[in-house]
């Protein structure tokens, strides 16, 4: 199991509260950097660290470099969140953006929430496991 699984799904919930209550705030339409602003004033408050815009060290080949990631939400050093502001969609579209950047995190939990959904609470979350993070994780292999 991932170091870090255990942290991040507990934390999902209070996660997706908050979130909840920032979307029926301001429901559905609002831009996506409202939301995001919103949201993680609403966790900072509850007393979770919250970090945007990680930069992480890429090594390849033998050269390594620092990149900056636009992930939207880092919460507590374990749970990644990737928000959007869409019509209704298929949050699938969007999953690999969010286990591109919890890899490159080493994150084992992410959450894609889309706040176009007019209901928010039942189509506009999906919850998304680092390959093996829950089971035998193995950082060294890839997934």
């Amino acid at each position: 199991m991932h170091p870090l699984y255990e942290k991040a799904n507990n934390l999902t919930d209070e996660v997706i509260a908050a979130a909840i209550a920032v979307h029926k705030h301001f429901g559905p339409g609002v831009l996506e950097s409202i939301y995001v602003k919103c949201l993680e004033q609403a966790l900072k408050v509850a007393g979770h660290k919250v970090e945007r815009e990680k930069t992480v060290t890429i090594a390849y080949m033998g050269t390594t470099f620092d990149e900056k990631l636009r992930c939207d939400l880092l919460v507590d050093d374990c749970l990644v969140i990737e928000a959007k502001s869409v019509e209704p969609c298929d949050l699938q579209r969007f999953r690999m953006q969010l286990l591109s950047y919890m890899k490159l995190l080493d994150k084992p939990l992410g959450l894609v929430m889309n706040f176009g959904e007019e209901r928010f609470g039942s189509r506009g979350i999906r919850r998304v496991i680092l390959k093996g993070a829950d089971k035998g994780y193995d950082p060294f292999v890839p997934s």
